[in-house]
C-alpha cells in the first residue's frame, strides 16, 4: 500500500509538470498592463448610452432634495436649466422626464393636460438647451389622487379605459417637444395605442421606449417617495410582472415589439440582469436597462456608513448590466459615470 501511495503521488507530480511545461493557453497574459486589459475589454461603454432621470415639479425657485435620495432633486421650472446645464457639461446628453403636479384627480388629468408640468418643462427646455434628447415617461400614477398607473373601475385598473389616457398623455408630449416617449405603465396593448395616436397626428418619426419588462418591486420604493406616486390603496401586482418569471418578461418585450416599440426597457437593472441578456438575445432592437433608485439609494446608504467605495461599486453595476447584454443605460449616477469614463476608469 505505501508502495502503491509513492507511485501514485509520482504519477500525479510527473503529470502536473507535464500539464506546466505544455500549458500554451494562459489568458493572464492578457491582464499585465492597464494598456492592455483595455485593448481586450469585451464590454465598452460610452457617455451616449446614459439617460439620466429627472424631476420636475410646480412652483418657484425650489431645488428640493429628496430624502432618500440623497443628491437627487425635484426642480422647479425656473432651477431647471441650472440642472441642464450640468449634465451638458458633463457630457450626458439624454434625459427622462418625470413630473410631479400641484393638483392630482381621479383620471389622472395633468398627465396630459397642455399646460402639464411636463409640456411646460419640454418647451422651457428645448428652448434653452435645444442639444439635449428629452425622453417622457408616460404614466397615470404622478397625477393620479389614487396613486395607480390607470383609470379605476372599483378597486381595480380599468387597462382598456387607460390606453386613451396614456396615447393622449403621449401626444401631448411629442407636440410640446419631446424627442421620445417611454410608457412605463405596464397595460396591455399601450404601446400599439400610442403609436397608432402618434402615427394618425403626424409624429410617425418620435420613437418609442417601451418599459416592457417591468418587475412588481420593492426597489422602487424611494422613486414612490420622489414623485409622491405611491398607490392609497393595494398594490401593482395585477399589472407590473411577478419577479419569479422569465419566460413571461420574454412574452410582454415580443409583444411591445409586434406593437411597434422602437425600445424596451428592463427594471430594475442589478436583479435582473438575466433578463437583460434573455430580452436582448430575443429581440432586435436596442435594450435599456434602468437602474432604479433603490439601487441608487442602497449605494448611497451603504457608501455614507464607508462601508463601501461608492464609485467603484457604481462603475461595477454598470458595467454588469451592459455586459448583460443593455445598449442604454438610465441611472442618477448619470453624471458620475460620465466623469469616470472622461478619467478611462470605465469605458
Amino acid at each position: 500500500m505505501i508502495q502503491e501511495a509513492k507511485e501514485t503521488c509520482f504519477l500525479n507530480f510527473l503529470l502536473e509538470r507535464r500539464m506546466i511545461m505544455d500549458m500554451t493557453i494562459r489568458p493572464r497574459r492578457l491582464r499585465g498592463s492597464e494598456v492592455l486589459r483595455k485593448m481586450v475589454r469585451e464590454t465598452r461603454m460610452d457617455k451616449s448610452s446614459l439617460i439620466y432621470p429627472l424631476f420636475v415639479r410646480e412652483g418657484k425657485n425650489i431645488r428640493e432634495e429628496i430624502p432618500s435620495m440623497p443628491g437627487q432633486y425635484r426642480y422647479t421650472l425656473d432651477q431647471l436649466p441650472y440642472c441642464l446645464e450640468e449634465l451638458t457639461k458633463a457630457g450626458v446628453g439624454s434625459v427622462l422626464l418625470f413630473g410631479i403636479p400641484d393638483v392630482k384627480d381621479e383620471v389622472g388629468s395633468g398627465a396630459y393636460a397642455q399646460d402639464g408640468i411636463i409640456q411646460k418643462a419640454l418647451r422651457l427646455a428645448k428652448k434653452e438647451f435645444p442639444d439635449l434628447y428629452y425622453i417622457t415617461d408616460v404614466c397615470m400614477c404622478e397625477y393620479t389622487s389614487h396613486g395607480h398607473c390607470g383609470v379605476l373601475c372599483g378597486h381595480e385598473v380599468e387597462n382598456d379605459a387607460t390606453l386613451e389616457l396614456l396615447a393622449k398623455t403621449a401626444l401631448s408630449h411629442a407636440q410640446a417637444g419631446a424627442d421620445m416617449v417611454a410608457p412605463s405603465d405596464m397595460m396591455d396593448g399601450h404601446t400599439r395605442a400610442i403609436r397608432s395616436l402618434l402615427d394618425a397626428n403626424g409624429y410617425k418619426g418620435t420613437p418609442i421606449m417601451s418599459y416592457a419588462v417591468k418587475y412588481a418591486s420593492s426597489f422602487y420604493g424611494p422613486f414612490r417617495d420622489a414623485a409622491g406616486s405611491a398607490p392609497s390603496f393595494g398594490d401593482r401586482k395585477s399589472y407590473q410582472m411577478d419577479f419569479h418569471n422569465k419566460r413571461e418578461g420574454v412574452k410582454e418585450a415580443l409583444l411591445d415589439v409586434e406593437e411597434g416599440a422602437d425600445l424596451l426597457i428592463v427594471k430594475p437593472s442589478l436583479a435582473y440582469q438575466d433578463m437583460i441578456t434573455r430580452v436582448a438575445e430575443c429581440t432586435n432592437i436596442p435594450v435599456a436597462a434602468y437602474s432604479v433608485s433603490g439601487e441608487y439609494s442602497m449605494v448611497k446608504a451603504a457608501a455614507a456608513k464607508g462601508w463601501i467605495d461608492e464609485e467603484k461599486i457604481m462603475c461595477e453595476m454598470a458595467v454588469g448590466a451592459y455586459r448583460a447584454g443593455a445598449q442604454l443605460y438610465i441611472t442618477y449616477f448619470a453624471k458620475e459615470l460620465a466623469a469616470c469614463m472622461d478619467r478611462g476608469i470605465i469605458g
